[in-house]
């Protein structure tokens, strides 16, 4: 069971982010940093954020539906793009994918990722 913290004391960032996640019960899933590969190991999307974005969520959808569950389950993400231009395009797919609350994120622009095609990975825990 999970609960949604904003403060009013704090501005509130919906539907970008919760300011917190208060979890009962559970057990928690350290989810890998998942990045715009595919099955094959092939990148999706190279140069475009939005694909990749598409992408890494789907990764993320995997993980979380192998042991059970959702996006819904996630309470944190950090997100690595590799260029701030990026924010927006990863933005508006980022919202299409939580349905209820978002989870605690941080979002961090790196100089790049593991393979030079990646724009974007994103890792987190979730509550199963």
């Amino acid at each position: 069971m999970t609960k949604v913290i904003q403060p009013k004391e704090l501005s509130d960032p919906r539907p970008r982010y919760s300011q917190g996640i208060l979890a009962e019960g559970g057990k928690l899933l350290f989810i890998a940093g998942q990045t715009a590969s595919d099955k094959e190991g092939n990148v999706v999307g190279k140069g475009d954020i939005e694909a990749q974005t598409h992408q890494v969520f789907k990764n993320l959808s995997a993980v979380l539906k192998d042991v059970g569950g959702s996006l819904d389950n996630l309470v944190m993400t950090t997100t690595y793009i590799t260029d701030r231009k990026y924010r927006e395009g990863y933005n508006r797919v980022r919202q299409q994918y939580y349905k209820k609350n978002s989870p605690t994120s941080t979002l961090v622009i790196v100089t790049g990722l593991a393979n030079p095609d990646y724009l974007i990975e994103i890792n987190g825990i979730a509550v199963i």
